[in-house]
């Protein structure tokens, strides 16, 4: 190993004190020739950390894909293994880091995945809402089912968007402004994801009130279901995953808005595994192991909501429950666009 005093090191902006070429070429560095000054961060990222990350990430998806299959969780199954997808490539990029800290395209595999992949979490959270809505009760939420789909599922798409080509710009950039520009629109992904966050708590929020004291005017078609312990569970798991991607999506916020030479984001490694990485274990452990299709057990395919419903008289609506068509409450009836 060289002496660290022989090492070309960086003061930033292209000048240092050592190899000129090096000094403008940083890809071309190793841990011989150039000291982390020249690297994505100034530390060596944890070996065993993110591989154990990785690890995890990759056994939940074939758990999704088990369960997803089995109980056609179609929307559910592809939102969170895309999303555990981009975690495993994320972690492994940072494996990679390890051998080879200098090497930016790595640098911004990780980067991009990590930053956009609680977004397609999120989307299988937002997907759940509507069917909670159902099996309590339609005529107890403010909102029609589809809308709180459409509009969470709508912000979450516009943060997936702008983290996206904040991402692609920060990685085809080849000036110090234009890295800042993909930084800049990133970080207004974020925003906008931790705003979809807070205003999907208000509504669920809202919406567990009103199911609070609307008790015993629940759904009669899914009482026992809404009152059983899995079920209970399963909505406890949901509120963990959102507290801990929003915890999770405010660290990143921070962390970026200094920059990718902020203390925060090339020195802090230690505050990175626990907010990024052991947040997000959190929430797809519940969303994995307190699995929809499996908590709904059996309902899940039924409470879907429809784009079009034909309502029967005073405000019912028609459903079958095997010998007839009977109205209850809150419970709409087969129709075009079922998601």
């Amino acid at each position: 190993m060289s002496n660290t005093a022989n090492l070309t090191h960086s003061n930033g902006h292209g000048t240092g004190t050592g190899n000129a070429t090096l000094l403008e070429n940083p890809d071309l560095c190793t841990l011989q020739t150039c000291d982390l000054s020249l690297a994505s961060f100034l530390y060596i990222p944890t070996l065993p950390g993110n591989a154990l990350f990785a690890g995890i990430f990759g056994a939940y998806i074939i758990i999704q894909l088990f369960l997803g299959i089995k109980h056609k969780t179609w929307g559910y199954m592809i939102a969170l293994i895309l999303g555990l997808l981009l975690e495993v490539i994320g972690y492994v990029a940072r494996v990679m880091l390890h051998s080879s800290p200098f090497d930016n395209n790595d640098f911004l595999m990780y980067l991009v995945t990590l930053t956009i992949a609680p977004a397609l979490l999120t989307a299988g959270i937002y997907l759940c809402l509507s069917r909670i809505v159902i099996v309590y009760g339609q005529h107890l939420s403010r909102f029609k089912p589809r809308t709180y789909t459409l509009v969470f599922c709508t912000c979450d798409l516009i943060s997936l968007v702008l983290q996206a080509l904040g991402g692609a710009l920060a990685s085809t950039a080849n000036t110090v402004s234009g890295s800042n520009l993909g930084k800049n629109i990133m970080l207004a992904g974020l925003g906008f994801q931790v705003f979809s966050l807070i205003l999907f708590g208000i509504a669920a929020g809202e919406f567990a009130i009103r199911v609070k004291n609307g008790k015993g005017n629940y759904n009669p078609r899914y009482v026992n279901l809404t009152t059983s312990r899995l079920f209970k569970s399963f909505l406890l798991g949901l509120v963990v995953a959102s507290v801990t991607i929003f915890a999770r999506s405010v660290y990143r916020c921070v962390e970026l808005s200094g920059g990718f030479n902020g203390t925060l984001f090339v020195n802090d490694e230690a505050l990175f595994m626990v907010m990024e990485g052991v947040m997000i274990v959190l929430a797809t452990s519940c969303l994995t192991f307190l699995h929809p299709a499996v908590a709904f057990q059996g309902a899940w395919d039924e409470a879907v909501f429809h784009f079009r419903t034909r309502k029967a008289e005073d405000g019912y609506k028609m459903t079958s429950l095997g010998s007839g068509d009977v109205l209850v409450p809150g419970v709409e009836q087969r129709g075009f666009g079922g998601v």
